[in-house]
């Protein structure tokens, strides 16, 4: 363990990197940091602490920079996360509470977090399967053609046609459709199947084969595999940070437009957690020079969804934390009204 001394000239470390962008020495720290201590006292803490790997020394200078170890230790012991100040709480506000649906809050979200972090900013979309219904709207389009419209409570709509057997009269559409929403409206996804398994039952003959078509069609819908998706934004900058990134910023752009890794960086939708993964603990190499801050969001008490930012491992943990989270928090309250 870390003595609490050593702790802090950790803290100064990073906190003057990530400030500065220059390697940090002994004799920066006692001048811009009370660490109550001689130089002499700080360079000994600096070689222990490059001996157990939380800090390290780039060739080129006599200052050290924190490892992806260092931020590891900064953020779980170190780094309370910043709250936002009542302009930008307003601010974040103001600039969601104008979106006029899902697609627009997840675009302005997009927006807001890069504009905020100065990173790229993903969002995913809140996921078909941890949503619940709010209405199904059934539409005739032709005597045996019809439109299934399906609402969530996260505000997603999702679009369908129906070729129906047979053609289907006004009031059977009607008697369907509030049969359908008295079953399934308010419940979730996953309780969908069994609560309308025995529907056609219940209506006459010539109209079954319609209400079954109809039927599939919405458990189609509910269980469609592709329906985990991503807006990202902000990428542009990266460029501000091309020292920070080795060789090239070629493989965190190429690792950026790969959507299955940045679902496997943001982590479970379910998890509403603040989660932070710092350089090689993100699994693709590509990215081993970034950091990925996460969170879940959504209306109520459980998560339906990510967004984060991915940026250098050199970046305002305390400040990026915060406004990841505020951001969620909104969102989530957007989502809850809507």
């Amino acid at each position: 363990m870390l003595s609490e001394r050593r702790l802090q000239v950790l803290r100064a470390i990073v906190q003057d990197y990530v400030g500065t962008e220059e390697p940090v020495g002994s004799k920066a720290l006692t001048e811009r940091h009370n660490l109550g201590v001689s130089p002499a006292t700080v360079r000994n803490d600096m070689a222990a602490l490059e001996d157990e790997g939380f800090i390290a020394q780039p060739h080129t200078s006599a200052g050290r920079i924190p490892t992806d170890k260092g931020y590891r230790l900064f953020v779980d012991k170190l780094a309370g996360v910043k709250p936002m100040t009542a302009p930008e709480r307003r601010a974040i506000q103001n600039f969601l509470d104008g979106a006029v649906d899902l697609d627009d809050v997840v675009a302005r979200t997009v927006r807001l977090l890069a504009q905020l972090t100065r990173q790229v900013a993903v969002v995913q979309y809140p996921s078909l399967t941890r949503s619940t219904v709010r209405h199904v709207e059934l539409l005739s389009l032709a005597p045996a053609r019809l439109m299934l419209v399906l609402i969530t409570d996260t505000g997603r709509v999702e679009q369908r046609l129906v070729d129906c057997p047979a053609p289907f009269g006004e009031a059977s559409l009607a008697d369907l459709r509030a049969r359908l929403n008295s079953r399934v409206a308010g419940r979730r996804f996953t309780d969908v199947p069994r609560l309308v398994e025995d529907l056609p039952e219940g209506f006459d003959v010539e109209d079954r084969g319609t209400v079954a078509t109809v039927l599939s069609t919405l458990l189609e819908t509910l269980v469609e595999e592709n329906e985990e998706r991503l807006m990202i934004g902000g990428t542009a900058n990266l460029t501000r940070f091309g020292h920070d990134f080795p060789l090239t910023i070629r493989p965190v752009l190429e690792a950026l437009e790969e959507q299955v890794v940045l679902l496997k960086l943001l982590g479970e939708a379910g998890d509403s957690g603040m989660t932070v993964r710092i350089g090689h603990e993100n699994a693709y190499e590509g990215l081993n020079s970034t950091s990925v801050v996460s969170v879940g969001y959504g209306s109520g008490g459980e998560a339906v969804a990510k967004l984060g930012v991915v940026g250098p491992t050199r970046m305002d943990y305390p400040g990026t934390m915060g406004a990841v989270r505020a951001v969620a928090r909104y969102v989530g309250q957007i989502l809850a009204e809507s």
